[in-house]
């Protein structure tokens, strides 16, 4: 008789540990993902410094890696020289000449008029000379011809003087502005091209690979590093089809790991559309060839560092939190 209270027992024990069990949470194979950064230079070139180390953390806008400039530093001299040359142009042509070449047409201006006075006396004095017979008409006709070159010559230093003080024709000045401010634009593009050498993080990162060391050459847009952010790693996971109805985004789920210590909470972002059977990458028996939904979760950014790429992980629904009564 004891021995069937033993065994009664013993089978009761049993049924209420596979009761317990089947009650217990579902989980979901998975394994962590991260969405790297590739950094690279739109130019080709030599490395010429490499500022970090695989594994280390940077922050936003410290330095990467540089790529040989001279021959961009040398562009942008020159453009900068083209430059200050065109605005030097278009500045000379918005005035009229210098004070000193001003000053000597003026100066040419006042000798010919003076020349004027003596071509008018003595043409004046040609003309009672031969009222009286002392000359012959074609001495005063003369002084008159000369008198009429005087007169123009006047007249034309001081058309070139008024011209003098006028600045550039309008088209002229135009034209000018134009070739400076394409200068500026070439300038703007060399010191471009400049910057482009020397790489930074653009945001706060892990240095995931550095791929070329100094003194290596680099294709245009080959990544010469990849970097990590914290808020790039996620989890992904795969549910069966019959399950996947009760999810949806935004809701809470617990990812849990070997050596992760407490479980991470993450929120659901993405759960794909289309069904597809489940990857080699999830070794578990119970899900193998199994039709399942690719769904992502995001932990928040102070857990986010607590998972690396490729760790596998268990996914559990969060528990609902418990309505407390009045």
């Amino acid at each position: 008789m004891k021995s069937l209270h033993t065994t009664l027992a013993a089978l009761l024990l049993a049924a209420l540990a596979s009761g317990c069990s089947q009650q217990a949470s579902p989980y979901w194979s998975g394994y962590a993902e991260g969405e790297y950064v590739y950094i690279a230079s739109p130019l080709a070139g030599r490395v010429d410094t490499v500022s970090v180390l695989a594994g280390q953390n940077v922050i936003k806008d410290a330095p990467l890696f540089s790529i040989d400039a001279e021959s961009e530093q040398i562009a942008q001299q020159e453009a900068a020289a083209r430059l200050h040359s065109a605005q030097a142009q278009a500045s000379n042509l918005d005035t009229g000449k210098r004070h000193d070449e001003l000053a000597v047409t003026q100066a040419q201006l006042a000798q010919a008029r003076a020349a004027e006075v003596l071509a008018s006396n003595d043409l004046q004095r040609q003309q009672q000379l031969a009222a009286q017979g002392f000359v012959s008409k074609a001495r005063a006709e003369d002084a008159a011809t000369t008198l009429a070159q005087s007169r123009a010559r006047v007249a034309e230093l001081a058309a070139a003087t008024q011209v003098a003080r006028l600045p550039g024709r309008r088209e002229e000045r135009t034209a000018q502005r134009a070739a400076a401010l394409a200068a500026e634009e070439v300038l703007k593009q060399s010191q471009w091209r400049t910057r482009q050498k020397q790489q930074s993080a653009p945001q706060a990162a892990q240095v995931a690979e550095v791929y070329y060391r100094v003194g290596e050459y680099v294709q245009p847009g080959q990544p010469v590093l990849s970097l990590l952010p914290p808020a790039n790693i996620k989890a992904r996971f795969y549910v069966p089809e019959q399950e996947v109805g009760a999810l949806h985004a935004g809701q809470p789920v617990t990812l849990s790991c070997d050596g992760c210590g407490a479980p991470i909470a993450a929120l659901i972002s993405r759960i794909a559309t289309q069904p597809e059977f489940t990857p080699p990458v999830i070794y578990s028996n119970g899900q193998r060839s199994k039709l399942v939904f690719m769904v992502e979760a995001r932990p928040q950014l102070k857990d986010a560092t607590r998972l690396k790429p490729g760790q596998p992980l268990d996914v559990r629904l969060a528990a609902a939190p418990a309505v407390q009564g009045n």
